[in-house]
């Protein structure tokens, strides 16, 4: 899960916020940090000028992004199938239309409003695709009936780029053979800084061919820090135990989402004879410092130093004698070593204070081991809960995994509405791009093509005039095949306390379980003190509306925190602790009876200052104010056709639910509006429905003596 609104903030490289933002709509005389005059072409389908090519690293004249030359080699432009996208600058959005291959920026510098805004040479383009970054470079052919929007950040000074000798001649390839797999823009522990340019805070979309590696794919796009290529990093899956070696080939990517991660501080394995990897050489990378984070990690400057590795260092006035040249070897196994004794020794602090404190030691695990134990789950409620997952979703827009969603009743999916807000047009009702769901991605490289939804039956993404927040889209799927059985037969009401269940695609991953606690209100404020004490230096909130007047600001503490505790938005929300971030928006919450609750909507996450992503607490809507607004959004608007559709689904509570429904339509005064629709309709379930919202309150008799 993500934070509220699945969009979290992402940071720079110095650890702040907001300075992309000013930087990115300030400026509207920005220009690509690449040549002007570039032509590369992205899909392999197209002929040399020459029999061969120099795939090393290029620096352009004007700026000091360093773009590998295989990216910038002029290429014949070679006709291919028309596409087009729009592209968005100040909120203004262009359509462009193109039936050559070339890439992104080629193809906006055929526009000429573009060209109005690509002239500064201080400034580096940043194109954003989905939320995401994606390299000037980036293949035309892969955005098609997409929205890109344009900014510019601050440049950055870099050294110079040496250029190889190599020469590796590439062999022609189909664009079929094109990959794509997400970076995201903070690494793991020990990799704070990855981003070649500390002012672009976002993760970023990584294009690559099949058959090449990973590291030979990374270089190319030209966005991250050239020591990431000096040291011993891979990839890794978030939330999972998989780690993707730069060796690898790329091929099984496709869709992926992953972090950099530092699996040791040695230089990384040589490259195979004549492998890609020989093509490139990177420039002298910045201090260790910069790619291995630490509890108060030092300032850096904004430009990076080269090295003179033949220049002894001084010391104290004195030249500092060289070491011998012995090889230096890392322990095996030393890294888990170390982290197993940190753990041993944060225990032994733990038994000491409360040996101080006057508490008995094993008084104290045995009750953190009870608690321990109420996390695991009988065989007979995991079998349930297994046949009650096939009924959730992941939703897709475009193929690209976005959230999560379940089938409530009859073809109806229920999702967050932040889930496609950003596709969806309330005034028509459309959808703008494609619409997917898949009921049984359970494994990785599993194949499913999904059911397409053809209709948003009701959607609400707002705040009442109470101010509570409302999140939620009803979407009606073209199903042909069985459907799995509907979860709104097992609808209950949120229980106070106890244990929960959520069953999601938490960051775009397989469908996965995890049983946690809920936080009853009344311990709400000690979860939110526990986390602001472990944060004494401050946090950065995955938030937008802490970037006040487009200013930077490093961390907040106080405020944040103060600001959760006081949240009135989300105060009918059910709260709880749960490892499910982005993508798991939509999720269905079950309680301890295998009864669905409520659907995980959120959370207040934040980064610490080591870059490590929390989150205070986690969120869920309850499902019973869901359905009750779903109903009444129905009613009003007349989709007499859904409402038949969800009568027909009998469950335990239709009668509290129906009774809750009636309160709203007296509050909102509709009783004429349901009278006029009594009399439309012929079904004799709507007409008993609205029988029942008309008939007015029935007197109590009183006996009087």
């Amino acid at each position: 899960m993500e934070p509220p609104q699945d969009q979290p903030l992402t940071t720079s490289n110095n650890g702040q916020m907001g300075e992309v933002v000013e930087e990115e709509t300030s400026n509207q005389n920005g220009e690509s940090r690449h040549p002007p005059d570039l032509q590369t072409v992205a899909e392999p389908c197209i002929k040399q000028e020459n029999s061969g090519c120099t795939p090393a690293l290029a620096q352009s004249q004007d700026a000091s992004a360093a773009v590998p030359r295989d990216a910038l080699h002029k290429w014949e432009e070679e006709p291919h199938e028309t596409h087009s996208f729009n592209w968005v600058w100040n909120g203004k959005s262009t359509l462009i239309t193109c039936n050559k291959a070339r890439t992104v920026e080629s193809l906006l510098k055929t526009s000429s409003q573009f060209k109005k805004i690509a002239h500064n040479k201080n400034k580096e383009l940043v194109i954003v695709r989905d939320g995401k970054a994606i390299s000037s470079h980036f293949p035309c052919s892969l955005i098609k009936n997409e929205r890109l929007t344009i900014n510019y950040i601050k440049a950055v000074n870099e050294p110079k780029q040496s250029v190889s000798n190599s020469d590796h001649r590439q062999r022609k390839r189909p664009s079929s053979e094109l990959v794509t797999f997400t970076l995201l823009g903070m690494g793991g522990e020990n990799v704070m800084k990855i981003m070649r340019n500390p002012a672009l805070k976002r993760d970023i979309t990584v294009y690559a061919y099949k058959g090449e590696n990973v590291k030979h794919a990374l270089k190319r796009d030209g966005h991250l820090q050239p020591i990431l290529f000096k040291k011993n990093c891979a990839l890794s899956k978030p939330n999972t135990d998989v780690t993707i070696e730069m060796s690898n080939l790329v091929d099984d990517l496709d869709g992926e989402t992953f972090k950099i991660i530092l699996l040791n501080r040695s230089s990384p394995p040589d490259s195979q004879p004549g492998s890609l990897d020989d093509a490139y050489t990177t420039p002298n990378e910045s201090q260790i410092s910069d790619l291995e984070g630490s509890q108060d990690p030092p300032q850096q400057s904004s430009t990076t130093e080269s090295v003179n590795v033949d220049t002894p260092k001084k010391t104290a006035g004195r030249v500092a004698r060289e070491a011998p040249n012995f090889p230096v070897r890392e322990i095996p196994s030393s890294q888990k070593m170390r982290s197993r004794l940190v753990l041993q020794f944060k225990d032994f602090l733990k038994v000491k204070k409360n040996q101080a404190s006057g508490l008995s030691p094993m008084k104290h695990l045995s009750v953190e081991f009870g608690k321990n134990t109420k996390t695991c789950l009988e065989m007979k409620t995991m079998k349930k809960l297994g046949e009650l997952g096939n009924s959730v979703c992941q939703v897709r827009v475009n193929g690209r995994p976005e959230g999560t969603g379940f089938l409530l009743f009859d073809k109806f999916v229920l999702t967050n509405g932040h889930v496609l807000k950003n596709i969806f047009d309330m005034s028509t009702g459309q959808l703008h791009q494609t619409v997917t769901v898949h009921f049984s991605y359970e494994s990785v490289g599993q194949v499913d093509s999904g059911v397409e939804v053809e209709d948003v039956a009701g959607f609400e993404y707002c705040c009442d005039v109470s101010g509570h927040m409302h999140d939620w889209a009803l979407l009606r799927i073209s199903a042909v095949q069985n459907l799995p059985d509907v979860l709104l037969k097992h609808f209950g009401f949120l229980p106070k306390s106890g244990g929960i269940c959520i069953i999601g695609h938490p960051d775009g991953n397989v469908k996965r379980v995890d049983p946690c606690f809920i936080v009853p209100t009344e311990t709400r404020d000690q979860v939110l003190e526990k986390h602001r004490r472990k944060n004494p230096h401050g946090v950065l909130p995955h938030d937008h509306e802490y970037i006040l007047d487009q200013e930077s600001i490093d961390f907040v503490t106080d405020r944040f925190f103060d600001d959760v505790k006081k949240d009135e938005q989300n105060r009918q929300a059910l709260t709880y602790k749960s490892c499910f971030y982005c993508g798991s928006s939509g999720s269905p919450v079950f309680d301890e009876h295998c009864n669905v609750v409520a659907m995980h909507s959120g959370g207040y996450a934040y980064r610490n200052v080591r870059g490590e992503r929390h989150s205070v607490i986690e969120f869920g809507y309850p499902l019973s104010i869901i359905i009750e607004r779903i109903i009444l959004q129905i009613v009003e608007g007349r989709r007499f056709d859904v409402l038949k559709e969800y009568l027909a689904c009998p469950y335990r509570h239709h009668q509290n639910m129906r009774a809750n429904v009636k309160k709203l339509v007296e509050s909102r005064n509709l009783h004429a509006f349901i009278n006029e629709a009594k009399q439309q309709v012929t079904d004799v379930s709507l007409k008993t429905f609205f029988e029942f919202l008309s008939q007015g309150e029935v007197p109590v008799p009183i006996d009087i003596d």
